[in-house]
């Protein structure tokens, strides 16, 4: 089963332009409109885009603080996923680990300014666990490297998948996200965290209490804001719980 996209975009403000564009259109291979302060990325499908907004003064976000954990590009099967961790392992950028979900099969970096990616392939849906949903346990790497001959960049049809947070209370996380927008909570059980989807997904956003309440400077770097593709046609902007700006849109 195909799940529709339902993370259309995603804006980070970068304070080193040269080497966020460095990784996310040189090494990652998205392409790239300028229209500064404003860069624009995404793949060849389209299926979602990047904005940076370069600010040269802003204070680097804390890590770990309220904000982005990281967010995940989904790459459409585990041959495409090898290909683009060769080239990402290659090439040195910064390496978290790796972990088999039940669900998915994912790695995890971070870019230049230390905001997390992680790409992931999803297993067919009727291969899913059930109970619990989702777990971590270590994953094969060099099993899974084996699966790509050589490095590649990001294919044509990789989506924005999810989106993880870092929060300070989850209750406020759940207020949003599932009583407001409908999501349904996918898992409880993970140690300080929710995960919520719509569509019968694993998650297109999940939250956590791992940062405590530690806040970012104003102005500093990080999460801006993301778009969702609404299930119901809603058109509507909201602050979400880590005061980035959460755009919901009846469109693709």
């Amino acid at each position: 089963m195909a799940f529709p996209p339902r993370l259309l975009a995603l804006t980070l403000r970068v304070r080193d332009l040269e080497a966020a564009l460095s990784f996310y259109q040189g090494l990652l291979g998205l392409r790239l409109e300028a229209d500064p302060p404003r860069y624009r990325l995404y793949p060849r499908g389209q299926g979602f885009h990047l904005e940076l907004v370069h600010a040269p003064e802003a204070p680097l976000r804390p890590y770990p603080s309220v904000g982005l954990y990281h967010f995940a590009l989904l790459l459409p099967d585990r041959r495409a996923l090898a290909g683009v961790a060769q080239r990402l392992l290659q090439a040195g950028a910064y390496f978290e680990g790796a972990a088999d979900h039940g669900v998915s099969e994912a790695l995890y970096f971070r870019d230049p300014e230390g905001n997390g990616l992680e790409l992931y392939w999803d297993r067919p849906q009727g291969a899913w666990p059930s109970e619990p949903l989702m777990f971590t346990a270590p994953l094969n790497l060099e099993g899974l490297l084996s699966q790509a001959p050589k490095p590649s960049s990001l294919p044509p049809e990789t989506l924005l998948g999810h989106l993880h947070l870092h929060v300070e209370d989850l209750k406020e996380a759940e207020a949003l996200f599932a009583n407001h927008l409908g999501m349904e909570v996918t898992l409880r059980t993970y140690p300080g965290a929710l995960f919520f989807a719509w569509d019968g997904y694993h998650h297109h956003v999940g939250a956590n209490v791992w940062a405590g309440k530690r806040r970012a400077p104003p102005e500093s770097t990080g999460l801006l804001g993301y778009t969702l593709l609404d299930p119901w046609g809603r058109r509507m902007e909201l602050q979400d719980p880590t005061g980035a700006q959460m755009r919901l849109t009846a469109s693709f």
